[in-house]
């Protein structure tokens, strides 16, 4: 049985759960206002649905297995990594679709006016279902054998045919700390946060020649359409650094367990790495109410419509001049 909750488990607790309740409703009114308005209906926008998706995922099913796992019961190794590996599939699906994005955006501006007929919703929709099954792939991995399984029975003297090995389900106690640095963080979450940030790099420099190229020729239309690109792409890395600002502290403190494990590691710390993970789940909703006008019009518009009582017509028809991209 589990032991009895501390006070700081407690604490631990009501945080997470009032990240769920932040989570969940705010990512559920992102994917709302694309389904609503024609006018958010892009590719960049259904990238943003598939990182939203992910994040009402966090905030309704990993955040309550993240509870289970703290309270530690006593399970099936199996039945433990099962519960542990979601956050893996959840984490890594977030990842590819920042990365969808920031790819969609340098297309934007490197090839605007072939872009519609480049990017278009079918191959955008192929490009979300392939992220999604990579990172099934990926977050599944422990669960194809890559796990600590073999260290649990060395360690309890458990016959190699024993299956119903019982353990207290940890985290770290099933997933092996081999696969999350050199596998999870150093193939699928470095090399994607770099290439993101080399990509942005890429997109700003091509806005700023661009906009000064238009200064020069007097061409108001251009220099609309890149100062847009501009403002949107600076929300989007904003989304970006904050993911990477998250989740970044969990992953050195694993590259610490792996590299150095005789090194102590106050436990407060873990804690605020993993609320700073879930937390990250609940923060995109506001960067785009506060940062992407399309979709603070849309938030304002379902608010007052559904929640205020308040009747407009013209909801499934948001001004296009205060959507367009």
């Amino acid at each position: 049985m589990a032991q009895p909750v501390s006070a700081f488990q407690a604490a631990y607790i009501s945080i997470e759960v009032l990240i769920a309740l932040v989570s969940v409703p705010g990512n559920v009114l992102v994917i709302w206002a694309v389904k609503m308005n024609q006018a958010l209906r892009d590719a960049t926008f259904c990238f943003i649905v598939s990182l939203a998706v992910a994040d009402v995922a966090v905030g309704a099913l990993v955040i309550p297995l993240a509870i289970v796992i703290d309270v530690g019961p006593q399970t099936q190794f199996y039945s433990c990594l099962m519960v542990a590996c979601p956050v893996l599939i959840l984490t890594q699906s977030s990842i590819l679709a920042l990365l969808a994005i920031a790819v969609d955006r340098y297309l934007r501006v490197k090839i605007p006016v072939r872009y519609k007929s480049m990017v278009t919703p079918k191959r955008a929709a192929v490009a979300i279902a392939c992220c999604w099954i990579v990172s099934f792939v990926v977050g599944l991995t422990p669960m194809f054998g890559w796990n600590n399984l073999n260290k649990m029975r060395e360690a309890q003297m458990v016959n190699a045919s024993h299956v119903g090995l019982v353990i207290k389900c940890r985290f770290e106690t099933v997933i092996s700390m081999e696969y999350m640095v050199y596998f999870n963080f150093f193939v699928w979450v470095l090399p994607p946060l770099l290439l993101m940030f080399i990509i942005y790099l890429e997109v700003f420099t091509l806005i700023r020649k661009q906009l000064n190229k238009k200064v020069s020729s007097n061409s108001t239309d251009p220099q609309k359409y890149y100062g847009k690109e501009l403002k949107i792409a600076k929300s989007l890395a904003l989304v970006l650094f904050l993911f990477a600002l998250s989740w970044l502290p969990l992953h050195i403190l694993n590259c610490i367990t792996l590299f150095c494990p005789s090194c102590q590691k106050p436990i407060i710390l873990t804690y605020i790495a993993i609320l700073l993970t879930h937390g990250n789940s609940a923060m995109n909703p506001i960067v785009y109410a506060f940062k992407i006008q399309k979709f603070r019009t849309a938030f304002l518009q379902i608010w007052n419509q559904y929640f205020c009582c308040k009747t407009n017509k013209n909801i499934n028809n948001i001004n296009n001049t205060e959507l367009d991209n």
